[in-house]
């Protein structure tokens, strides 16, 4: 059994790509024996989507869309047994790419099958929104040295990101604690992330912010 708790079932990490949120939430499975669930970064069509070839986005998306949603029907059952669950991404964040990536007909369908599938999604207790620029995003990027990965654009980045602050702002499905991971250490030693630990374990209501006190 874990020695230690949190006051929810069912967290959900997310944040732009390169942000850290499959390291986070690694860690944070290991700390409280929790169901991890991460997203296929295995779609198939991934690397002809970053080479911007036509059909790709569309195909792409769809993939993540059906792929996602078999997952939260997982995260489902996986409440009936009163584990924590844990996520790297919250299923409404599939619209954020397709509104980036689709062309107006093809939106025009997507949208028709995210209307169908997303009154089934459960809705988190609580969400880690991660945050961090252009640089400190393709920096970890180019570290981890994933293929399909080395197409990723600047100009990409930095709209994803716009996006992803755009669609947090405005998030109220649940309570939402923003963490600014630019200058924190939340997988090695040091203090931040057990500081982390200490306000999740505290009730947060709206949106709230992480601020660390410094590495101990």
């Amino acid at each position: 059994m874990a020695t230690d708790s949190l006051p929810f079932r069912y967290l959900a990490v997310d944040g732009p790509i390169g942000v850290g949120k499959t390291s986070l939430v690694d860690r944070l499975v290991r700390r409280f024996e929790a169901v991890k669930v991460l997203e296929d970064v295995e779609n198939p069509f991934l690397p002809d989507f970053y080479q911007d070839k036509p059909g790709a986005a569309f195909q792409t998306q769809m993939y993540f869309l059906l792929s996602r949603f078999r997952q939260q029907q997982g995260v489902i059952q996986q409440e009936l047994f009163q584990r924590l669950v844990i996520a790297d991404y919250v299923f409404q964040k599939d619209r954020i790419f397709a509104y980036l990536t689709l062309a107006d007909d093809e939106l025009a369908l997507y949208d028709r099958l995210y209307a169908t599938l997303e009154p089934a999604i459960p809705v988190p207790d609580l969400v880690l929104y991660l945050t961090a620029d252009v640089d400190t995003c393709m920096a970890r990027i180019r570290k981890r040295a994933r293929g399909f990965e080395r197409e990723i654009s600047e100009d990409y980045m930095a709209e994803l990101i716009d996006a992803y602050n755009h669609y947090f702002h405005y998030y109220n499905r649940s309570p939402l604690l923003v963490v600014d991971t630019r200058n924190l250490n939340l997988v090695g030693k040091g203090g931040d992330f057990d500081q982390l630990i200490e306000q999740l374990k505290r009730p947060i209501r709206g949106t709230e912010y992480f601020a660390s006190r410094g590495r101990s």
